[in-house]
């Protein structure tokens, strides 16, 4: 597959992810931004299979997601793109990162939809979208685009799943918020890449054009 068409494919998957996002705000919105009924079954079912286990379980993803976990994790990634000289890729991560949350805090703050009420963790209401699947989801597809390897894709994903599944077990997001979350993660990633991206070939190009002409022998002005 050739940079342009990875880049077309990234804008592509991320204006569907957009479009995705628009489509699910405006039913939440419609809905008076009262729990949907896939959320209330989801909730229940969530509800009827907690356990102690479960619990510590679901706590991991939650404490590493978190606002302190997740800058650790994403110094270290940066700090180690930027080690083995792949600054293009720092950039893109920490551009991503720092996006995906302003966005995500700016309308979770705006839309300010109320969390469940027996929630274990957060209880202000900032509950769409979720902002610990949102920063887990353009993480891994940023790591996914610049490492180009099957096994981060699959690793990133059960992640992002994982996540998704913790937010709810811990009662700290309805359904529609951890998809909203995905969904925004995925657009955010997908486009700053490509931005990103063709920054980097605009500069290349630019610099190969400078080497040519640099390159170029002088012709002599004196008359034989």
């Amino acid at each position: 597959m050739t940079e342009a068409s990875r880049g077309t494919g990234a804008i592509v998957a991320g204006a569907a992810a957009t479009l995705a996002f628009v489509v699910l705000r405006a039913v939440v919105a419609l809905g008076g931004h009262e729990p949907l009924g896939v959320d209330i079954w989801w909730h229940d079912l969530m509800v009827a299979l907690s356990s102690d286990v479960w619990l510590f379980v679901a706590w991991v993803p939650a404490v590493v997601g978190g606002t302190i976990g997740m800058i650790v994790v994403g110094a270290l990634l940066i700090i180690a793109f930027l080690w083995r000289g792949r600054r293009w890729d720092a950039a893109t991560l920490a551009i991503a990162m720092v996006t995906v949350v302003a966005i995500g805090a700016t309308m979770a703050a705006v839309i300010g939809r109320t969390r469940p009420a027996d929630s274990l963790a957060e209880s202000v209401a900032t509950s769409f979208p979720s902002g610990h699947t949102a920063v887990a989801t353009t993480v891994v597809v940023v790591l996914g685009l610049v490492l180009r390897r099957w096994w981060v894709w699959v690793v990133g994903v059960a992640w992002i799943v994982l996540m998704m599944w913790s937010r709810t077990y811990l009662h700290a997001h309805w359904l529609s918020d951890v998809v909203a979350g995905a969904l925004e993660g995925v657009a955010v990633a997908a486009f700053v890449w490509a931005w990103v991206e063709a920054t980097r070939a605009r500069r290349l190009a630019r610099a190969a054009r400078a080497s040519d002409i640099s390159e170029e022998p002088i012709e002599s002005t004196v008359n034989p």
